[in-house]
């Protein structure tokens, strides 16, 4: 027999578990089914563990730099308190108890299986002792996010390559490593294993690491990277991919060159997990890549989507933005709706990289009238005085039309933290007019921003 809910959410990755904790404090009844661990890839395999990486990474960077600013220094890196404190204060040993119990009390229930769709309104949960039928009278919201992509290479399959997954577990590191992807997870941790010693070798089918970011930005990046002995191979063609035992890992390229490492990270995009949830039980097209949702995240009848399967973004922050919203339509609340004009990311290699709306090339596929302006970061005070570590650039779109910013790019030490003011300029529409009036803060890095801005032709 069915049970009668108001809510299941399936799939508790950052906005799944926020929906499912905010409608059951609203007073209704709340179904959270997640199948691996709750919270999602953020909390346990991505941006807390990866960063834990990195700021470790950057703390031994800092001090090599030591006898270029003010004496001398000497480091020994050792790996053994960064996999300490990614099991014990990230992922709890990727025990997810803590997260269960938040969610149960804040009045929501939880199930530990895999939820499908079984029409409009009704869901089917998989436990390891059975199937439950559910009716969902106020509606279903999925969450179900991503998994890693695997390139279809010849041989790869057949070998114990990392993911994602795997490289946040390593308490051992390898003499070399390859990674294979130059995307924002594969840039941040080959940095960070080469800050601990590790020979690293980036391979990216693409012309550029960091592709979707502004060209300008891929090339600070890259240059900072080889001037710390990292291996940086774009616009290459794997064909096939074999492994040892003892030999380790050997990636043929087309051409015939051979690269090699004791270990192999995958980094080449994430894929959604929407095949086997039920999409055409409300006719939609279980194939598809993402979901369509409306300004309330509204995927189809009493059916709401949020996070990464709705491709605005594979983030923590979109995921939760999203939630909010289908929070509020679902209790039948005002908006505000959703709004992508100003969607910011940041890639934590060093130099950061910090982006919102826009690229260049994407506001003149638009049919945008383009103007833009950039900066060198070691021409401006601050840049100049930070001396070492001190790659960057900032880049502004704008619309020359309407006077206002479409995108912009902020690379350098403080990258993350500087595209907060071009953030809010490209949100809010702020004429470009007033941000060459206002005040910015000597010597800071964000300082120039103004020296960008006046580069426009405007």
């Amino acid at each position: 027999m069915s049970e009668s809910i108001d809510v299941a959410v399936i799939g508790l990755g950052p906005g799944g578990e926020h929906v499912a904790a905010q409608l059951a404090q609203a007073g209704l009844s709340v179904l959270g089914v997640e199948k691996h661990l709750v919270g999602g890839e953020c909390p346990y395999y991505g941006c807390i563990p990866s960063k834990m990486m990195i700021r470790a990474a950057d703390a031994l960077a800092e001090t090599r730099r030591v006898p270029d600013l003010g004496g001398s220094s000497e480091v020994t890196p050792d790996w053994t308190p960064v996999a300490k404190r990614i099991s014990d204060e990230a992922t709890d040993a990727w025990n997810d108890q803590v997260a269960v119990d938040r969610l149960v009390d804040n009045g929501g229930r939880f199930a530990r299986g895999r939820g499908r769709l079984a029409g409009p309104g009704k869901v089917v949960v998989e436990t390891a002792d059975g199937a439950e039928e559910y009716d969902v009278s106020r509606g279903v919201v999925l969450n179900v996010g991503t998994s890693p992509a695997v390139p279809p290479i010849e041989g790869l399959a057949d070998t114990p390559y990392w993911t994602n997954r795997d490289v946040v577990k390593v308490t051992e590191l390898p003499g070399r490593l390859v990674v294979l992807g130059g995307g924002a997870i594969g840039c941040e941790i080959a940095q960070a294993f080469a800050r601990f010693g590790v020979d690293v070798t980036i391979v990216e089918v693409a012309d550029r690491i960091l592709g979707p970011e502004e060209p300008e930005a891929s090339e600070v990046v890259a240059e900072a990277m080889s001037a710390e002995g990292i291996g940086v191979r774009a616009g290459v063609t794997v064909e096939r991919i074999d492994h040892d035992p003892d030999a380790g890992f050997t990636l043929l390229l087309a051409g015939g060159e051979r690269i090699t490492g004791e270990a192999l990270l995958v980094a080449a995009g994430r894929r959604t997990n929407l095949a086997d949830v039920g999409l055409d039980t409300v006719g939609l097209d279980p194939s598809t890549r993402f979901l369509d949702t409306d300004e309330q995240m509204r995927a189809g009848d009493r059916l709401w989507a949020v996070g990464d399967i709705t491709g605005r973004g594979l983030f923590t922050h979109m995921s939760m933005y999203q939630a909010e919203i289908a929070v509020r339509s679902i209790l039948g609340k005002d908006g505000p709706w959703a709004d992508y004009t100003a969607v910011s990311r940041v890639t934590f290699t060093d130099p950061e990289v910090g982006s919102v709306g826009l690229t260049e090339a994407q506001a003149r596929d638009r049919g945008i009238r383009v103007t833009t302006g950039s900066y060198s970061l070691p021409s401006s005070s601050r840049g100049w005085i930070h001396k070492a570590g001190n790659h960057g650039v900032i880049k502004v779109v704008a619309d020359a039309d309407r006077g206002v910013l479409v995108g912009a790019t902020t690379v350098g030490p403080a990258g993350g933290e500087m595209i907060g003011l071009l953030a809010t300029a490209v949100h809010a529409a702020v004429p470009v007019s007033t941000l060459r009036r206002m005040h910015y803060a000597y010597p800071t890095f964000h300082r120039a921003i103004e020296n960008a801005v006046n580069e426009l032709d405007l």
